[in-house]
């Protein structure tokens, strides 16, 4: 081997696209902080952001395929969980916080790391948006913030047992609120007339916008957020475990690596 070439170590090319990720995320919500909105709404604001959705979720998945942190088989089973999660999203459509879809994205991406996290909470919104009709502005910010949770799970710190349970299920309320915070902000700016005391202030500064849009979540959004937290906290305690157990096992199995021929 050249060692006068460099190379860097798959794990830290991972952790760069991961921060990329991110960085590109919170700028996809963040930006009307800093800059005037001006004519923009989230009409002619979410094809742009679902245009760097897709790029993202398929830079994920190469730089994990390319790092061997994803075979052929962990691929088709990020489809399989995607499907199962899109499916469970309509059992609780206009419920307050009967979103079971989380706790399956959050255990899939402790499971399986933050990529897998990543590809599994935007591909999961977008399969449920199609199946139940409820592709529209706000489909791409689902994505992204879905996506965040799911990669947040897979940077939690090692655990097991039951220690592993208690720290999802703290994740799993934090995660549920923070989710919440970053829908409402996604569209908050967009939404209110300056006469409201609660609506965004273009120019105004940073701290003020963000006092306003607490206010403004804490009025209209508690319910939602709360409820969210407490049922994926409770099935994440009862079906956890065993949930956890079943897809690790099935990873396990899918990275068997195949057997090189025997020699002649």
């Amino acid at each position: 081997m050249n060692r006068d070439v460099p190379v860097l170590p798959g794990r830290r090319r991972r952790a760069a696209m991961l921060s990329v990720v991110a960085l590109v995320s919170i700028a996809a919500f963040g930006w009307p902080l800093f800059f005037d909105p001006g004519s923009i709404t989230n009409a002619t604001q979410a094809p742009l952001v679902f245009a760097l959705v897709l790029p993202l979720i398929l830079a994920v998945v190469v730089a994990d395929l390319t790092n061997e942190g994803m075979d052929a088989r962990t691929l088709a089973m990020l489809g399989v969980l995607a499907a199962v999660a899109a499916a469970l999203r309509p059992l609780g459509a206009g419920v307050a916080g009967l979103e079971a879809i989380f706790f399956l994205i959050i255990v899939g991406g402790r499971a399986f790391g933050a990529g897998f996290g990543f590809a599994l909470g935007s591909l999961s919104l977008f399969a449920s948006a199609l199946l139940t009709s409820g592709v529209g502005p706000w489909l791409p910010y689902q994505m992204l913030a879905s996506g965040l949770v799911g990669m947040g799970a897979g940077l939690l710190p090692r655990a097991r047992g039951w220690s592993e349970i208690a720290l999802l299920s703290a994740y799993t309320a934090f995660a549920a609120f923070a989710y919440g915070w970053i829908m409402d902000f996604a569209f908050w700016p967009f939404t209110l007339g300056l006469a409201s005391e609660l609506s965004f202030v273009p120019g105004a500064p940073i701290t003020a916008n963000l006092h306003r849009f607490v206010l403004f979540n804490v009025a209209t959004s508690m319910g939602w957020n709360l409820g969210r937290a407490l049922v994926n906290m409770l099935l994440v305690v009862t079906l956890g475990p065993a949930v956890l157990r079943i897809i690790r096992r099935a990873g396990r199995r899918a990275s068997i690596a195949t057997p090189a021929p025997a020699s002649m």
